[in-house]
């Protein structure tokens, strides 16, 4: 947006198409002599936007959709229009080869979401919830215990709003699923932060929950990446199809991640 507001003031044009939500839309808006005017409000121009970053109007100037609470979290821009974001530079979603909403669309196809109850354990900007709705889900009930996160996908034009069918909860999901009802949910969605931040989340414990509260024959994904087994000296997505099947699902692998499936005579735990 910011490059076709500076080509077009610096060619004498009096109006330009561009877009506020990232791609999604194109409006036109009209270029006066002090910035440009956007749905009846006039807003200045920035002279330097710094690369990979998003801004917002705060209501007072432009600046970037990102906090500082202990990690470094923005939003960050993709070829696709749909953003990635990044905890201390780390991005949390794939976007070399696929836009990350794209991803997110394959991902949720596997767990077959029409109809279903669908538990999301970690919310991120909630791509996987939005795909979860498109594809007609129920109900998707999702948790996302970082509050910065939840303020990022308030900015972001991607995210879907909480409401309706769609229950987000500020919350640690290791915590809140001992609260869920045996069999409650249909299908899971399961996309940890990295082992070494959230081991918690890839422990015995958590995937027994995990299997005592989806209904049998219920199918979950699960993100593991694909970390490189040389250099971590660890094969983490083998470790959590072992953890899974000790739960009592039936595992693949899966791109980068594993599909599992609630096996319909395993005990409950």
């Amino acid at each position: 947006m910011h490059a076709a507001l500076v080509a077009a003031r610096a060619s004498g044009a009096t109006s330009v198409d561009c877009s506020f939500d990232l791609d999604r839309s194109k409006t036109q808006v009209d270029l006066v002599a002090d910035g440009f005017v956007y749905d009846g409000q006039r807003y200045p121009i920035p002279e330097v936007c710094k690369d990979r970053t998003i801004y917002h109007w705060n209501g007072r100037v432009f600046e970037p959709v990102a906090r500082f609470g202990g990690s470094l979290i923005k939003l960050v821009p993709t070829p696709w229009g749909a953003p990635t974001f990044e905890i201390d530079g780390i991005k949390m979603l794939p976007t070399a080869q696929v836009s990350p909403y794209a991803d997110a669309e394959r991902k949720v196809g596997l767990i077959q979401p029409r109809g279903k109850r669908v538990l999301d354990t970690c919310g991120g900007l909630g791509y996987f919830a939005a795909c979860c709705l498109s594809g007609g889900a129920a109900q998707v009930q999702s948790y996302e215990k970082n509050l910065d996160v939840i303020w990022l996908r308030s900015l972001n034009p991607w995210s879907p709003v909480a409401g309706g069918a769609l229950s987000l909860q500020n919350a640690d999901v290791a915590e809140q699923i001992k609260t869920l009802a045996s069999g409650s949910v249909d299908a899971i969605l399961h996309d940890p932060p990295r082992f070494g931040i959230a081991g918690e989340l890839y422990s015995q414990a958590f995937y027994d929950q995990l299997a005592r509260v989806i209904r049998p024959r219920g199918r979950l994904f699960h993100y593991t990446g694909s970390p490189n087994k040389l250099t971590s000296r660890r094969d983490v997505p083998a470790e959590v199809a072992t953890r899974l099947q000790r739960a009592g699902f039936s595992t693949e692998f899966n791109g980068d991640g594993v599909v599992a499936i609630r096996k319909a005579n395993a005990a409950r735990r």
